[in-house]
């Protein structure tokens, strides 16, 4: 059977599901037409690297920690918050690296997770129906008619906050800030927030004793791989228009590259094989994830691994299901099972923060410490005794003193829940669950 000729624009021809409805498509193709002529936010040559080191981890010679905002917001587009997130995703990834013993590959939920896909196009509030949030993308979380208007000129506020966000973490990676000898510092930004982590601290007086120990034999402590990190980034390709926007041929192999994150993937809800989201990112060249969650038919994941990686290729293709800890044991092993006997070369990715989320009595959206480390446990637990490879995790997180995940070392409960409950969408650990949940990681790393 032949396969249909991709282009950039091919996905129109498909259903589109979970996109905006555009008011005025005048202002919206005015708009998609400023944005195909800007600068890329990401370069293709950064993206190939990424997928060889996805390629290392399909594997099992590194891991992968994919974590971040569930949703960026434009008024958090700001150095302080920037640099909380980076800080946390610092501090986990030392953790897993000195005490998991595997070299880590850094990709943020960040620098364009603007718009997040929905349950219902509409919201009721009070006896007036509104178009529902979509993501300051695309409108805003006002609860009135006008700001839920979607308004295609936030594409173009979306590009240019990514770029800025970007820049400033592309300053703090390579700056110095990131230096390995700086990870004391990291953890006394956060000692009038959090209480002390013991386990973090010892941690730190190791590393300083391997430093120590290093320049005493002579090994530059001024190396690149003491004092950067490359943190890449990536978003749930959500808005087609947008990333079509934002999709170039590479002047240097004459591919296509999707310029707007070094990393998309397609959601649960819109990973349809006769969907316009796998038509698009069947033809693009960056790696992509595709979220598989408890409703899934192994055929059609099958047939999706054929569409959008047909070479079968490492390093494209990663599969970050999302099953919740009541599930997993049931659902996760028949697809390992299946995806082996194929001999499909994926990444495996757990999501163990959407399977777990519920409303509690007081109608607030949350999760429990507990269930998603549980999850992430059984998922290691799984793919070891199925002779796979558990790949990478991927995390909603911020570097914020937040209470919206119940549970942890200080043990947030229901009524601690409206102390700091900022998200705009779903509920994510803080600071000091994410440092508390990358200590377990490591030890799971040692199976």
């Amino acid at each position: 059977m032949s396969v249909p000729v991709w282009s950039k624009s091919s996905w129109r021809s498909y259903t589109a599901r979970q996109q905006p409805r555009w008011p005025d498509v005048h202002v919206l193709e005015e708009t998609l037409e400023t944005l195909s002529r800007l600068p890329a936010v990401v370069f293709a040559g950064e993206t190939r690297t990424l997928i060889r080191q996805l390629a290392d981890a399909v594997e099992g010679k590194v891991f992968v920690l994919q974590c971040g905002d569930c949703s960026e917001d434009f008024d958090k587009c700001n150095g302080p918050v920037i640099h909380n997130l980076l800080r946390v995703i610092l501090q986990m990834s030392i953790i897993l690296a000195y005490a998991g013993e595997k070299r880590i590959v850094n990709i943020g939920r960040i620098s364009g997770q603007y718009a997040k896909p929905r349950s219902s196009d509409i919201e009721k509030i009070g006896d007036q129906e509104i178009p529902v949030y979509r993501g300051d993308m695309v409108n805003s979380r006002e609860p009135t008619l006008d700001a839920r208007t979607p308004d295609p000129h936030r594409l173009l506020e979306g590009y240019f906050r990514a770029v800025a966000t970007l820049n400033l973490v592309r300053a703090f990676t390579r700056g110095g800030y990131a230096a390995i000898d700086r990870a004391n510092a990291w953890h006394r930004e956060t000692w009038y927030t959090f209480p002390p982590n013991n386990k973090y601290v010892g941690l730190i007086k190791g590393i300083q004793k391997a430093i120590k120990f290093m320049s005493a034999i002579g090994i530059d402590s001024n190396a690149p791989q003491l004092n950067q990190i490359i943190l890449y980034t990536s978003h749930e390709g959500l808005l087609l228009e947008y990333e079509e926007a934002m999709t170039r041929i590479d002047t240097t192999t004459g591919n296509w590259y999707d310029t707007s994150a070094h990393m998309l993937w397609i959601g649960d809800r819109t990973r349809q094989l006769d969907g316009a989201h796998v038509e698009f990112m069947r033809g693009i060249c960056n790696p992509v994830g595709v979220k598989i969650g408890p409703n899934y038919e192994i055929d059609e994941i099958r047939t999706i691994i054929r569409i959008l990686n047909p070479n079968n290729d490492p390093g494209r293709l990663t599969l970050i299901t999302r099953f919740g800890a009541d599930e997993i044991d049931v659902l996760l092993p028949p697809l390992v099972r299946a995806i082996r006997r194929e001999g499909f070369q994926v990444l495996w990715c757990c999501d163990p923060m959407h399977g777990n989320t519920y409303v509690n009595n007081h109608f607030k959206k949350t999760r429990k410490f507990d269930d998603i480390l549980t999850e992430v446990r059984k998922f290691f637990h799984i793919h070891h005794a199925e002779g796979s490879i558990a790949g990478g995790v991927h995390l909603e997180l911020t570097g914020e003193d937040v209470s919206e995940c119940i549970g942890g070392s200080r043990q947030i409960s229901d009524s601690d829940l409206d102390l700091n409950y900022l998200t705009n969408c779903d509920p994510r650990l803080n600071a000091e669950q994410a440092v508390e949940l990358a200590f377990e990681i490591a030890d799971l790393l040692n199976l």
